[in-house]
């Protein structure tokens, strides 16, 4: 399937209240949903349809507790940039496996097993932070 890049790309939007956001949360919420049938063929998944959608709905839940309109427009933002590659075919199978599918969430360590690793990030300071 061809597809137009352009006929996916919208305007950059400031919602001027949290209710203008949630109905663009929602509706890219929808666009992922009615999309997941041609994401499984473009890039040929072994995931079903349902836990595409799963994935899915679960990648948005993680945020579902921003109330922020700023910081809602820039996860939509994201959102809308990652559905037009994704739907553009400018990924690649790993990419929609690893980032959309497969959780990232990382299993709590103990400070002893991030020893033996050899690092400890909630330790590390960035050097911009200024402390």
């Amino acid at each position: 399937m061809t597809t137009i890049p352009s006929r996916l790309a919208t305007l950059t939007r400031t919602s001027p209240s949290a209710s203008d956001a949630r109905k663009r949360v929602l509706k890219l919420y929808r666009d992922w949903y009615r999309a997941a049938p041609e994401i499984c063929s473009l890039y040929s998944l072994s995931q079903s349809l349902s836990q595409v959608r799963h994935a899915l709905r679960h990648n948005f839940e993680k945020n579902r507790h921003v109330t922020d309109p700023r910081a809602i427009d820039v996860l939509v933002l994201k959102g809308r940039q990652d559905y037009q590659e994704t739907m553009n075919c400018w990924k690649q199978t790993d990419h929609v496996v690893g980032i959309l599918l497969e959780s990232k969430d990382r299993p709590q360590r103990t400070f002893l097993q991030k020893f033996y690793e050899g690092r400890d990030e909630e330790a590390i300071v960035p050097a911009a932070s200024g402390i």
